[in-house]
Order: C-alpha cells, then structure tokens, then sequence
C-alpha cells in the first residue's frame, strides 16, 4: 500500500487541486472495500451457518462463477490478468533500478539498460525463495526504507513550511492531466492480487478485515499528509518523482534508497507470479513437476523473463500504463465487484448490490479512460 507509487502523489495533487485530497480518501475506502468482498467470496455457509473457507485463490473463484457455462475459462482469464500484471510490476522494478543507479552514479560511463542488469544481479537468490515467510521479511524491510525516504522528504518540507500557501491549490483542472492523477492515486492503493494469499498465511484469518482496515486508514493519512507537505513546499514546480525536487545532497541519498526499496519490492510479485506458475504447470500432479530443480527452473525462466523484457521492449513505462489500466481496474475493482454479486446475489443486501454496481461501473470508466489516456501517449511517441 505503500509502493512507489507514492512518490508520483504531490505530483497527482498539481493537477488534481483539492478533489486529489478527496480522491485520496475515496481510493483508500474504495480498495479496502472491494479487498473486503474478495475475501467472502473464499467462504461459503455451511448448514450450521458457519463460514467455511472453500476456495483458495482468486482463480477458485473466477471458476466458482463460471462452472456453469465455461467451468475453467473464469480461472484462466483471471490468470493471465493476474501474471501479467506481477511480470510487469516486476519488470517495473528493474527498469526504475537501473534509472535510479544511472541518476545517482552519473559520472560513471555505464548506460542504464547495464545497470539494470546489475541490479539483476542481486536478485538472483529470489529463484531459492519458497515460502511468503522469507517475502515477509523483505517486505518488512522494505516498509522500513520506504519510512525512511517519507521521513527523509517530509522533514525537508517541514523546514520550508515558511513557504507553504493554500493558494497554490488549484480550483480549474484539466480533464485529462485529472485523469492521468486518477490513474496515480488509485494505483497506489492496489493489493487485491495478493490478498488471497495473504488472507490464507495469517495465524488468525478471523482479523483479516480488521487488519485492512487500518493498514487502509494509515496509508490514506499518510499519503495525504506526504502529498500535501510536498507539493505545499513546491507547488507548480513539483516534479513526476518528487524526490527529483530534493536539493542534490539529499537525492543521491534518497535515491539509494529508492533502490533498495525497489530490490526489496521485487520478491513480493516474483513469488505471486510463480506460485500461479506451479498452479498452472502441475495439475497433472506428474512426480517430475514437483522436484526441486524443475521449480528451480520455473523461477529461474521467470526472473531472466523479467529482465529479458526490461531490456528490449520500447516505451515500457507507457505499455505498463496500458497494461495496467487494464489489469488494475480489472482485478481491483471490476472483478471483485463481480464476482461478489454473482456469488453472494441472494444473500446481499440493496445497498450491498448497489455498492458493488457503483464499483464495477466505476472500475469500467476508470479503465476505459487509463487506456484511451496510454494509447494517445503510445501514439504520439510512435508519430
């Protein structure tokens, strides 16, 4: 909930005025919200009207709704969405790793798409992880590198609060720069994919919709708080990345940093990606899919895969924002939406299915106007 993104909301705020505040926290209960009714549609009844987990992947549950017409096509469709979007966040990663390490080593005669590879480099132990215990760890250590960096760019701000005026909020904005800050906020809230996962590994899965509720809570106050310092301390002048903003002695620090947090981020989605892999691959439960090298191979061609993209596709920031205006709204919003009411039709209140509508209908414009906004930047760069 804390990604990179995060980095991109002073700049969402210059074009979005005061309605980016409110979309800030309408994204936070908006995401906790279909987060929430991804979850139920795991558990089913039983006849003493105790919940009971019965499926356990976003693909069960794409199945669990289509059984009747296309009994696997749910699950497949889901699957691709779903590694789509993990390759591409991981590619993402190694792309930002190698621009970082080019900006904060610019005196070194070394090109980007190099560093990019030796960023690889370090990333190669993630073909040993097994578990989402190791993940956790890294995440945690990754949550740490992200506080530092907030820390770091708020107590800046905080020094230059002499300079902060309201009245650099502004009150006209324009249609498609608010889009583009759409797109940014809500982004920065998406965790769907991996809440099934998550939901199932913790020790009491009865605090589930507890815990999302406050981790949603503190990130809505702590990006709105980020967002607004930033952009109060440099108004028209706030830059795509906010730390480019930062005087020079602190950028090289912040942007190590940067990169270790953007290292740290990687294993999350790679260990996503190839559990849906194995799911995949061994349905046939052969003995050979279920030895310790043919994984080992799995991860190993999935982690070149990542790299081997991060070097040789063209405008990758614009196709992931192509990809993901597709993938992202599908599996945050429109999917759980959907499935939520074809499962649960019965047993849902009015403003229960009213709710879940106004959330599918909302995840449709939000998608439809991301890829119209992505194929007019293709567009232009291709002449």
């Amino acid at each position: 909930l804390q990604g990179i993104f995060v980095l991109g909301l002073p700049y969402a705020l210059l074009h979005s005025g005061y309605s980016g505040l409110f979309l800030i926290i309408l994204a936070a209960a908006l995401c906790c919200y279909t987060g929430k009714i991804l979850i139920a549609c795991l558990y089913e009844e039983n006849e003493d009207g105790q919940l009971i987990r019965v499926r356990d992947t976003y693909e069960d549950i794409a199945n669990a709704c289509c059984k009747k017409l296309f009994p696997k096509l749910g699950g497949i469709v889901v699957n691709v969405t779903q590694m789509m979007e993990l390759i591409m966040t991981c590619i993402l990663y190694l792309v930002v790793s190698g621009n970082l390490l080019s900006h904060s080593f610019p005196s070194v005669p070394v090109t980007e798409k190099t560093w990019s590879v030796i960023a690889f480099v370090t990333l190669l132990p993630c073909v040993f992880i097994k578990t989402l215990k190791i993940v956790s760890k890294l995440s945690q250590l990754c949550s740490l590198v992200h506080f530092i960096i907030i820390l770091v760019v708020m107590t800046y701000c905080l020094t230059q609060i002499h300079q902060w005026s309201w009245a650099k909020f502004r009150l006209s904005i324009e249609f498609e720069d608010f889009l583009v800050s759409v797109g940014v906020i809500i982004f920065s809230y998406t965790s769907q994919i991996f809440l099934p996962t998550l939901e199932g590994n913790m020790k009491n899965p009865g605090e589930f919709r507890c815990m999302l509720n406050w981790t949603h809570f503190f990130a809505c106050v702590l990006k709105s708080a980020f967002a607004l310092s930033a952009f109060l301390t440099w108004g028209e002048e706030t830059k795509e990345v906010i730390t480019d903003n930062l005087p020079s002695f602190l950028q090289t620090v912040v942007n190590l940093c940067l990169l270790t947090k953007a290292l740290l981020s990687y294993p999350l989605p790679f260990f996503a990606a190839t559990e849906i892999a194995f799911a995949c691959i061994s349905r046939g439960n052969h003995p050979r899919y279920r030895s310790p090298l043919f994984a080992l191979s799995v991860r190993g061609s999935l982690l070149l895969l990542t790299l081997l993209m991060a070097m040789f596709i063209p405008h990758f920031a614009l196709l992931m924002g192509l990809t993901g205006s597709v993938t992202g709204a599908a599996m945050t919003f429109l999917l759980p939406s959907l499935f939520h009411l074809k499962l649960k039709w019965k047993k849902l209140a009015f403003s229960e299915k009213c709710a879940d509508i106004s959330v599918f209908i909302l995840g449709f414009l939000c998608s439809l106007a991301g890829i119209v906004c992505s194929i007019k930047g293709l567009l232009e760069v291709f002449g």
